[in-house]
């Protein structure tokens, strides 16, 4: 899948020191770590710290982005995006100027890396605390935009999933300016390309997709057919579809609704365990209806703990 803007990449070779034309502060080159529509990212060493410098032909994008930086760092109560550190212009040695701003770097796994690493459980965990960071960035008149998991990363200690690339972040009521086709609505046909809260649940439904299809998958002929099949195909999803599917089609007004939502199907006992429970229990020579019933009721009070204590944890973050 392809991104909708095209730009050259700018290579820069590890090594290299990139000295601010204003600033007079000196970074030098570690990697490469990925590269946008409106410029390319590297890790960068300045003064034994790490960080993650953008760079990028385009001044009037960079002056966007760190605008955009500027005004999530200053929503209270979440983080939604890496610090901002620096802004400067950097003169090569072949005279042309490039702008480029450095942010903090953020250290972690790739959302299916860690899913894969700690158990598929993570994914309606991470879901929840991403729909949270949402709520505030749509409260403060944002939409994410180019919502996909090369921009997301999880830090560990404890697990959180934050973003890295804020280049999409659109003002709600205007056209999305950066988008990823697979996670774009209007690709699918499922809606317009404006600027709000339904595009980026959208997006997440379709992230919570690609953990179980990572190679994605093409629309076909009939995009609505195609989903709700992929949906339904994948066991492990089925915990999930009744509100990726909402999200999908355009049902919840808000991301406060779909985590609801969310939760609710997280931590409610499907229909008919217990009758599947006492089944299995009048084989055992030594099980009773009633141990069974003990052991599901403090596996549900687990679960519940589970959530209060990693809500907790996050809230107070």
């Amino acid at each position: 899948m392809k991104s909708t803007m095209k730009n050259p990449v700018i290579d820069v070779k590890p090594g290299t020191f990139i000295n601010g034309k204003w600033h007079h502060h000196t970074y030098q080159i570690v990697k490469k770590l990925g590269h946008g529509a409106c410029g390319t990212v590297y890790l960068a060493c300045t003064q034994s710290q790490y960080v993650a410098l953008k760079i990028s032909h385009q001044q009037a994008s960079i002056t966007t982005e760190v605008n955009v930086l500027k005004a999530l760092n200053q929503v209270q109560g979440a983080r939604l995006g890496p610090s901002l550190m620096d802004v400067d212009d950097w003169q090569t040695s072949t005279g042309e100027t490039l702008s480029f701003y450095v942010m903090e770097y953020l250290k972690g796994y790739e959302l299916n890396a860690f899913i894969s690493r700690k158990g598929e459980e993570w994914l309606g965990i991470l879901a929840l605390q991403l729909l949270d960071d949402l709520d505030a960035l749509h409260q403060a008149g944002w939409v994410f935009g180019d919502l996909k998991p090369e921009n997301l990363i999880v830090i560990a200690s404890p697990p959180r999933l934050r973003w890295i690339d804020v280049g999409g972040t659109t003002r709600i009521g205007r056209a999305i300016k950066e988008y990823t086709e697979f996670y774009d609505r209007g690709y699918w046909g499922l809606g317009s390309r404006k600027a709000e809260p339904g595009y980026d649940l959208f997006a997440l439904a379709m992230v919570m997709l690609q953990v179980y299809y990572p190679g994605r998958f093409e629309k076909g002929a009939d995009p609505v057919k195609t989903l709700k099949e992929k949906l339904h195909q994948q066991q492990m999803l089925q915990k999930y579809s009744p509100c990726i599917e909402r999200a999908l089609f355009g049902k919840y007004k808000s991301s406060k609704e779909m985590k609801q939502d969310l939760l609710n199907h997280l931590t409610t006992k499907p229909k008919n365990h217990g009758k599947s429970v006492q089944k299995r229990a009048q084989p055992g020579k030594h099980s009773s209806p009633d141990h069974y019933r003990m052991l599901e009721s403090l596996g549900i009070g687990l679960v519940l703990l589970l959530f209060s204590f990693v809500f907790f944890i996050f809230q107070s973050l």
